[in-house]
């Protein structure tokens, strides 16, 4: 394995010396308006032969609002979580649409605070919309809305508190049951790994299980997000280990992976290359024995790279539509890391690289999902093109 991760290493270096960073000017095509079709499509994307690696920008243009017509048909039949943002109104419109292709759907709306001995607060229940709700369970009776928390402004002395009382254990757990109950969600997405780094695990640990318990009891779902498993760049271990997993993979219904991001703006590249991807979910379980409950997570957001000063920022599909329209640049495709990226140049803001996901490099992610035997989840639903979804 290790082998392997230098190989990938010494590749991302060439690449970038030699791809991102080239002498090479993507010239600007002719100012012709392209088209785009707006009308759904009787055939899915892989009918319309869409699904290649040497993609043209005007195709994307011209095809990526025309998704399917049968929004209910399912072409991966594991499990699909979908985040979706307030931020990103789009995202709730998705959810509705193709809300068959999911089996979990957790909104970003809630945060838990501390205020106290036992006391224990939630914000974000004003974003909580119960019409959507309501439409999004219409679309499929089998979907489960788990919205997401953030253990939002915890000091460490607040989770000391926590860790050392069973009885504010017992009060978090609690609550949070009361919460769902009350707001009729099926349970919820937990994201706090990060937060603690590499500290206090066998503290955290043990306050997992006790909420997966009493959500259990009260027949509700507990899914975690945890950082990719192989550090992004290097051969070291990531914050979450197989030894973690294995603790808790028999009490947690799923964990979702954040297999993306990779790249940054000071070490420009992908945003999740395959080979690290299927290290990340075999380093976690390498005997395959709770592969279901890993959900592979793939990006519906991109990254703009500049040559100037390694600056980069995130790119979500209206504006990669934008970009590719007023630079038609030619998409390139990287065989080894498994995504298409472009290059074009700002008017005095010189030369950027642009990564984001396409059909192919989905396609290939969800097939190795299959291949894996692993979930997937998707940050986030408002960011992506339509016609990603005839995917699923």
């Amino acid at each position: 394995m290790r082998l392997f991760y230098t190989s990938l290493s010494l590749t991302m270096i060439c690449w970038l010396a030699e791809g991102t960073l080239s002498k090479t000017d993507v010239k600007k095509g002719a100012t012709k308006k392209l088209e785009e079709k707006t009308l759904h499509s009787d055939k899915s994307v892989q009918d319309r032969e869409l699904v290649v690696v040497d993609p043209k920008a005007k195709d994307i243009i011209l095809e990526h609002r025309s998704y399917c017509s049968k929004t209910k048909e399912r072409h991966f039949l594991g499990d699909v979580l979908g985040y979706i943002t307030p931020w990103n109104n789009h995202g709730y419109d998705i959810a509705k649409i193709f809300g068959n292709k999911f089996t979990l759907i957790s909104p970003v709306w809630l945060q838990v605070k501390r205020r106290g001995k036992e006391r224990f607060q939630f914000t974000g229940l004003h974003d909580a919309d119960k019409g959507w709700m309501k439409d999004v369970r219409k679309t499929s009776k089998n979907i489960k809305i788990v919205p997401r928390i953030l253990f939002d402004g915890w000091s460490s002395q607040d989770f000391e508190s926590v860790f050392g009382s069973e009885d504010e254990i017992e009060e978090l757990s609690k609550n949070m049951v009361l919460l769902a109950k009350n707001e009729n969600f099926d349970g919820f997405v937990i994201e706090v790994w990060s937060q603690l780094g590499n500290q206090k695990q066998k503290d955290l640990i043990h306050l997992l299980i006790h909420l997966s318990e009493a959500l259990h009891e009260a027949q509700l779902k507990l899914i975690l997000v945890i950082p990719p498993a192989v550090a992004a760049g290097t051969n070291q271990p990531g914050m979450f280990t197989k030894k973690e997993f294995d603790q808790l993979a028999s009490a947690i219904d799923s964990f979702s992976l954040m297999t993306y991001d990779y790249s940054t703006p000071q070490r420009p590249g992908p945003n999740s290359p395959l080979p690290w991807v299927r290290a990340c979910v075999q380093v976690l379980d390498p005997d395959s024995k709770w592969r279901n409950k890993i959900l592979l997570g793939l990006n519906f957001y991109g990254m703009d790279y500049s040559a100037l000063g390694a600056g980069g920022e995130p790119i979500l599909g209206s504006r990669y539509i934008k970009t590719l329209k007023e630079h038609k640049p030619k998409i390139v495709w990287d065989e080894q890391i498994a995504e298409h990226y472009f290059e074009y140049k700002k008017n005095k803001g010189g030369k950027h690289a642009v990564f984001y996901p396409t059909l192919k490099s989905i396609h290939l992610r969800l097939e190795l999902a299959k291949e894996l035997g692993t979930g997937i989840s998707i940050w986030e639903l408002g960011q992506g093109l339509d016609y990603f979804y005839d995917l699923l």
